[in-house]
């Protein structure tokens, strides 16, 4: 949650961040490479817990509550992804472009998931593990145009935009992939169970983890199947090590899944029986995770038209609508890395206050069922 905010906030405050790409090996340099590759993490994590915790609720509950929950819950995610997180990251009342992104995705998944729940664990985990290491073998079906079955293929692994009934739509998160991680995190909620001896779990994290993370050297040390864009040898060292780790988020790529989750396994493992001030300080943000997430988008949003103010500029370059996009007035805009480092630093501790009040709110009034939905 902490190193999302990062990115988000790069997104508002870099220079050049409107039109250029911090992974394009031409104009990056390894600091901001490295800064968006760290942002890879919180995605597929997100995800892949989404699904430990809906396991984990279910394991409470009959499958029948635990479908209307998921179910329930998915539609509700998809209408905020709509509704709220587009104004909230472009403050374009007009809605003139929907962008489907991360809330969309984890919404939909969990509508599949919840019919998905009625199948047993392993028939689960060969569905989740098939989806995650074969999709890439879709990679060459290219749709265009705006034709139903054109935008199914949009909304499960093709990332692109179409009208719809008028409406300009965006297709930010394919989903199939994010299916596979939705689905292999509703399975790792076994070891989460209170009855699994934590040597157990942290054994398997172990196994899994060093398994997924060296997976993704070979298969991408091999360079033919795993990703869209295959990596190549550059003029200079450091560019080549940079084009071997830049891996396709849209959709995620076998190899983004591998390098991303295999990681945060082992760091899952590692901080098993860790307790601190620093995961004190972090617990907060985990506890209201959509709480947070559309506060962030706010402050940050709402920082980028302080600051545009303080220096003399137009606000109205902010409200990013289908035109702004290509705002010209934006191609001089942003700040140093630098800054933008202090910017998230000085949000995160800013958001740390309201977000540990709602959560003991959350904590004390367990009994609102309304709590679960935000």
């Amino acid at each position: 949650m902490v190193i999302m905010a990062l990115d988000h906030t790069r997104d508002y405050f870099h220079y050049g961040a409107f039109f250029s790409d911090p992974t394009d090996l031409e104009t990056t340099t390894p600091i901001l490479f490295f800064t968006r590759f760290i942002t890879h993490y919180c995605a597929p994590v997100f995800i892949l817990l989404a699904g430990t915790s809906a396991f984990l609720y279910g394991s409470k509950k009959k499958k029948q509550e635990l479908f209307k929950f998921l179910f329930s819950r998915g539609i509700w995610l998809i209408f905020l992804e709509i509704f709220l997180n587009n104004l909230l990251w472009k403050f374009d009342i007009t809605y003139s472009v929907v962008i489907l992104q991360v809330i969309w995705a984890i919404g939909l998944t969990m509508v599949i998931l919840s019919f998905l729940i009625f199948l047993n664990t392993k028939l689960l985990l060969l569905i989740g593990s098939l989806i995650i290491a074969g999709h890439n073998a879709l990679d060459n079906i290219v749709m265009q145009g705006n034709s139903v079955e054109s935008i199914l293929w949009y909304a499960l692994h093709q990332q692109n935009g179409t009208t719809i009934g008028g409406q300009v739509v965006v297709f930010a998160y394919p989903i199939l992939p994010w299916l596979g991680v939705m689905i292999l995190g509703y399975c790792l909620g076994q070891l989460y169970l209170p009855d699994c001896d934590t040597e157990k779990r942290k054994q398997w994290l172990l196994k899994i983890g060093l398994a997924a993370t060296i997976l993704f050297f070979i298969i991408r040390g091999i360079n033919i199947y795993g990703d869209l864009v295959h990596w190549t040898v550059q003029e200079t060292t450091t560019k080549t090590i940079l084009s071997f780790f830049k891996i396709t988020k849209y959709p995620p790529s076998l190899a983004y899944i591998l390098i991303t989750l295999g990681p945060s396994l082992l760091f899952l493992y590692a901080i098993e029986s860790v307790k601190n001030k620093i995961t004190d300080f972090m617990i907060v943000f985990g506890r209201v995770p959509l709480f947070y997430y559309f506060l962030h988008i706010f402050v940050i949003h709402m920082l980028a038209i302080i600051g545009i103010l303080i220096f003399g500029g137009d606000w109205k370059n902010m409200i990013i609508t289908q035109a702004g996009f290509n705002n010209p007035s934006l191609k001089d805009y942003g700040y140093s890395l630098f800054t933008v480092y202090l910017v998230w630093i000085f949000v995160i501790t800013l958001l740390y206050f309201p977000c540990k009040s709602y959560m003991v709110y959350k904590s004390k009034n367990k009994d609102k069922w309304w709590l679960s939905y935000l």
